[in-house]
């Protein structure tokens, strides 16, 4: 279901026009050529206008797309006639030539065939060996760090893989489940390990004390493991395997979902791939179909006898393809790996709520993403200080998630570096392989690269900078109370998961009825002025800032982070030292005679050494922000005590950013009313009289100390 008061969205042939609050597809708006200085149309959805881009690390795209203005205007020579014959050709009627949006693919590795074919479908221009000059779009395979780049756009962000390890996505999650329990209750309880080990033993035996008939199961997997590697199922905390030095290997334990939905007796997971197109303003894209990936042995709930067979309990598609059983497809509905709309298909004819379900899988999304964007904002600025140059980013994640029985989804984990293959190998002899293409992975992946790349393309017109502000800094909407928040079975994705094979068979006739009598020629000029013309609308649907209103509240930790970044002094640097943690208790007036100095400097140090103590990264002394938070939480919970937790920490950060505008503001007045005093020194002339800074330096000197007593006395206060 759609948000309140948004009607729902119509079923529509991929060729019609997209619904509201949908990205309008390049391929409706043809370009005509412009110049870097041409007005910027405004774009809208629903009626009120869409986000800029990340504004934050947006920098200038260096040298290269210098040369490429000078060459789509007027140049030195005869290349500025040939500009200016070009522009009148253009009047009466003659195609523009589009500059080509150039691509260094060198570091693509295996998602390098998709990419390929995507370039091609767009016609811009690929450098597979790198290039002297800057490129608009680097496309990496592994991380931020495989090339040093000052310009254009990256498809990673820094710290990514970091942050979506295994451990560090169920740290982010828990802190996310102590403020709001019920609304992160998607993923799995888990415990870390080995620091969490003698917790895990407590916690399971007060459980079947309590519950004698609870016979659990539970999944461990290794912290920096992929592809299945290391995985395996427990029934008992002391069959966890110890002797394989979890020191040098953590890991996580989970409760296993003993439940799952099955199909064909099979059990599977959906692989979903989500854009996060930029971090300020927050924007989310989801893919309209994704891949399901199934088991090769018919399901059977977890005993002591089945528990080590992975084919049987683990969805893994590296792991399954080397089953006698798994079957490669060349449609899309059967196989070991299907699209996720023909499971949809499926699970509708059964008479399944597929509304509902799009709606929880939306939610599941913008709440993890939610969780991960604070630490994300901290490592991105320590790669890209702001005011350096630097390279925009972006990055297509893989959602791995799993339906239980009752339909509720279930996030596994998320992959930073999601498989982008479009073969798959073949054994043709004993030893000797093929690679074969795999039909349902080219379907999907390439217009899920191709669809990335048009939404970030540099040489789009540009939404005006009247675009929404991130809500999340709006003291108007950071915390609104509970009875204004919308149930989250208000949002709906659009009736695109009816199955797109259907859509298709109406496509061609569809297009035909749009089409009037002697509107071809025009279409094919359209086409050859904007190769986007052609191809079909996007598969990529925003889902964030769209359904803001509904998750901005759940913000918070992202509001700390702010606060974080801000004391963090050194650029470039990630951790809290013990002079910004002082300043920060400082300004936001949160010392007392209850809780002194000498009390903020025990809190910093036990919080940090028990963090340190974790063997997270020791490359730079000082508080992290997971310290940082869990030392806000106490803070919350001293001031507020009669508040649940989350209440505690919105009303925190609401004091903290009152006392921290006020300190601005009288700054601004401060350097404000210096400058206008130096001014008036400068330019006053009375009786004929020139005077100069250099006349009255007892004065200047006076008021500089004047200036600086009242930074003291602010500093103390």
């Amino acid at each position: 279901m759609e948000p309140a008061g948004i009607e729902p969205e119509p079923e529509r042939c991929p060729s019609a026009q997209e619904p509201p609050g949908s990205p309008a597809p390049p391929a409706e708006e043809p370009e005509p050529e412009r110049s870097e200085a041409a007005p910027q149309p405004q774009q809208e959805a629903e009626g009120v206008p869409l986000p800029a881009p990340l504004a934050q690390g947006r920098r200038p795209s260096g040298p290269g797309s210098k040369g490429q203005a000078k060459r789509g205007g007027a140049g030195k020579g005869g290349r500025g006639k040939r500009g200016s014959t070009r522009r009148a050709g253009e009047e009466g009627g003659r195609p523009a030539r589009r500059a080509h949006v150039t691509v260094d693919s060198s570091k693509a590795k295996t998602s390098l065939e998709a990419l390929k074919i995507s370039l091609r479908q767009l016609r811009w221009k690929e450098f597979p060996f790198g290039r002297r000059l800057p490129c608009d779009i680097y496309w990496h395979g592994v991380s931020f760090h495989d090339n040093d780049i000052f310009s254009g756009q990256v498809n990673k962000f820094p710290g990514m893989t970091e942050m979506v390890r295994k451990i560090t996505l169920s740290r982010a999650v828990r802190t996310m489940q102590d403020l709001f329990p019920e609304e992160y209750n998607f993923y799995p309880h888990s415990w870390i390990l080995p620091e969490e080990f003698p917790l895990f033993v407590a916690e399971v035996r007060m459980m079947k004390e309590s519950d004698p008939p609870w016979k659990p199961t539970f999944i461990v997997k290794p912290d920096g493991g992929c592809q299945g590697d290391g995985i395996y199922l427990i029934k008992d905390p002391s069959d966890i395997r110890l002797a394989g030095n979890l020191q040098s290997r953590p890991a996580v334990v989970q409760e296993y979902i003993s439940k799952p939905l099955l199909i064909d007796k099979l059990k599977f997971d959906i692989r979903l791939y989500v854009l996060l197109k930029s971090l300020e303003p927050l924007e989310i894209y989801i893919a309209k179909d994704g891949l399901s990936r199934f088991c090769t042995e018919p399901y059977q709930e977890p005993t002591l006898k089945n528990l080590h067979q992975v084919f049987m309990h683990l969805t893994n598609y590296s792991l399954n393809i080397h089953s006698g059983n798994f079957i490669h497809s060349d449609n899309v509905n059967t196989g070991s790996k299907r699209t996720f709309s023909s499971v949809l298909y499926r699970l509708s004819s059964k008479g399944v709520d597929i509304k509902k379900l799009w709606s929880d899988i939306i939610s599941l999304v913008i709440k993890t993403v939610i969780a991960l964007t604070p630490e994300l904002k901290v490592y991105y600025q320590s790669d890209i200080p702001a005011g350096k140059p630097g390279p925009t980013c972006f990055q297509i994640l893989g959602f791995d998630i799993l339906l239980m029985k009752n339909l509720k989804p279930v996030l596994l984990e998320v992959n930073a570096n999601p498989s982008m293959r479009i073969e798959h190998e073949q054994e043709l002899s004993p030893g000797v392989f093929e690679n074969v293409p795999s039909p349902v992975d080219e379907e999907i992946k390439v217009a899920v690269i191709r669809d990335t790349l048009r939404l970030m393309e540099p040489h789009k017109k540009k939404k005006k900078d009247n675009h929404l502000p991130d809500t999340c800094m709006d003291s108007k909407q950071r915390f609104p109370p509970i009875s204004s928040r919308l149930p989250r079975s208000n949002l709906q994705f659009s009736k695109f998961a009816i199955v797109r094979y259907q859509l298709s068979e109406n496509a061609s006739d569809t297009k035909d009825d749009l089409l009037e009598p002697g509107s071809t020629d025009q279409l094919e000029h359209d086409i050859s002025k904007n190769p986007e013309a052609s191809l079909p609308s996007l598969c990529l649907k925003q889902v964030f800032p769209k359904y803001a209103k509904q998750f901005n509240y759940l913000r918070l930790v992202d509001r700390m982070a702010a606060l974080f970044i801000r004391f963090l002094g050194v650029k470039g640097t990630m951790k809290l030292g013990p002079t910004g943690f002082r300043t920060f208790i400082r300004n936001c007036r949160l010392s007392n005679s209850n809780f002194s100095m000498a009390s903020v400097d025990i809190l910093y140090i036990d919080i940090t050494r028990r963090w340190n103590s974790m063997g997270l990264d020791q490359r730079e002394s000082g508080m992290c922000l997971q310290a940082f938070v869990e030392a806000f939480f106490c803070l919350a919970q001293r001031r507020y005590k009669s508040f649940p937790l989350h209440e505690q920490v919105a009303s925190l950060i609401d004091f903290c950013e009152y006392h921290l505008a006020i300190l601005d503001e009288k700054r601004l007045v401060c350097s404000r009313g210096i400058t206008e005093r130096r001014a008036t020194l400068v330019t006053c002339q009375p009786d004929g009289l020139h005077l100069t800074p250099a006349t009255h330096a007892p004065l200047l000197n006076r008021m500089t100390a004047a200036n600086k007593f009242t930074d003291y006395r602010n500093h103390r206060s």
